[in-house]
């Protein structure tokens, strides 16, 4: 079922409710003085969680700010189901129909080469809170096109960083076959010079591992490398340990996180990852991030909530920047470009391509004090990190 999810952000804070719950079917307004935000998440299948994460961090700030850039603020919630099709559609509709400002999404990289040409050939600007291809880091980059997140082989590279130092010379790879999963394991191989026991390009959405795991089992490789995110991590980190493989070193990205850990728990625990964030960093913004996600959704948040509340902290501080004339676009572009806010990471400022620069870490999944699980920093690998495409971007 495709599904859009109408909120006044301003109106529901103003009149004391616990926003955003989210209100269907609230007619968008007329008023001019309205920003107008759309996100494009995926909210239902297997990866659900992730896109859930990223609405509720947005929604979080949101809630925080009341009135994002002083202005009465309406955001529409878009399902993108996970398809590409279905996700052009609906952005087109954001823009052309519901005249939004700004266009906040997605998760999946083939759902954000769907709708960037769509969004931002009209001038909309688009703000992506997870996918980062290499294409739109380097040649393709776009002045209307910004991240909250990184390129998409940045905390890969961590691991292949990693695994290089730890002198591994055989490592199994895997990656689901879409531009992000052939983006994770050209990170992993840019920081790491070893030998390959095996390099396996799965079905997206994939949840069967057997056979996998049973190569795995015969080449008998010095550590495995896996980007399977949401359910398709959920799955392989359970029938990884289920197949007795735990001997195995497992180094992932975004495949034991705060979405996969409350299905993995035990499981996952001592795995080890690859980040430019995790709940545990010691800043005065994520202390008040994570505390105040905790408090209303009853879950430690990941990444994707991370990036998106940022998202809504870039948009907050432009817009204020620029006293909500929105029709001044290189005064708004300068002003977004300017990152004015204090990221829950720490460092962050935006690269020539509109990519930040930041730091990278090494994870690890932990069972924390609150009896609930997800990753904690072991140390940095990467500081104030430009990515490998950045020069590329004739922007």
């Amino acid at each position: 079922m495709n599904r859009t999810t109408r909120l006044l952000a301003s109106t529901l804070l103003a009149s004391g409710l616990a926003a955003p719950t989210l209100a269907q079917d609230v007619p968008a307004s007329a008023n001019d003085d309205v920003l107008k935000i759309g996100l494009v998440y995926t909210l239902s299948g297997p990866p659900a969680a992730l896109g859930v994460q990223a609405r509720d961090g947005f929604l979080l700030a949101a809630e925080k700010f009341g009135e994002i850039g002083g202005m009465k603020t309406e955001i529409i919630v878009v399902d993108d189901e996970g398809k590409p099709d279905l996700a052009a559609e609906k952005a087109r509709e954001l823009v052309v129909r519901d005249n939004v400002d700004f266009v906040v999404g997605p998760i999946f990289s083939n759902i954000l080469m769907a709708i960037v040409q769509p969004v931002t050939s009209t001038g909309t600007v688009l703000i992506s809170t997870n996918a980062g291809t290499s294409t739109l880091a380097g040649e393709s980059c776009n002045p209307n096109f910004y991240t909250t997140s990184y390129q998409n082989d940045q905390n890969h590279e961590v691991m292949g960083a990693y695994a290089q130092r730890q002198g591994y010379g055989n490592v199994f790879l895997m990656a689901p076959n879409y531009q992000a999963g052939k983006d994770s394991l050209a990170g992993f191989k840019n920081s790491y010079t070893g030998g390959t026991a095996g390099e396996v390009f799965t079905e997206l959405g994939q949840l069967d591992f057997s056979s996998e795991l049973a190569q795995i089992a015969a080449f008998q490789p010095d550590a495995v490398f896996a980007f399977m995110p949401g359910g398709m991590g959920v799955n392989l980190v359970k029938q990884y340990s289920q197949a007795g493989l735990s001997d195995i070193p497992f180094l992932s990205a975004f495949t034991v996180d705060e979405t996969t850990l409350p299905a993995t728990q035990d499981a996952a625990v001592g795995m080890l990852g690859g980040a430019n964030w995790a709940p545990d960093m010691d800043t005065p913004a994520n202390k008040d991030f994570v505390d105040a996600y905790i408090g209303k959704y009853g879950s430690v948040p990941g990444t994707y909530a991370m990036q998106a509340y940022d998202a809504a902290q870039l948009i907050n501080s432009a817009v204020a920047k620029i006293g909500g004339d929105l029709t001044d676009r290189a005064a708004l572009h300068d002003a977004l470009h300017s990152a004015d806010f204090d990221s829950p990471r720490g460092d962050f400022s935006f690269g020539a391509n509109n990519f930040p620069v930041q730091d990278f870490y090494l994870v690890e999944a932990v069972k924390r004090e609150d009896g609930m699980y997800g990753t904690s920093i072991k140390e940095k690998i990467f500081d104030d990190y430009v990515d490998n495409y950045a020069a590329q971007c004739k922007m």
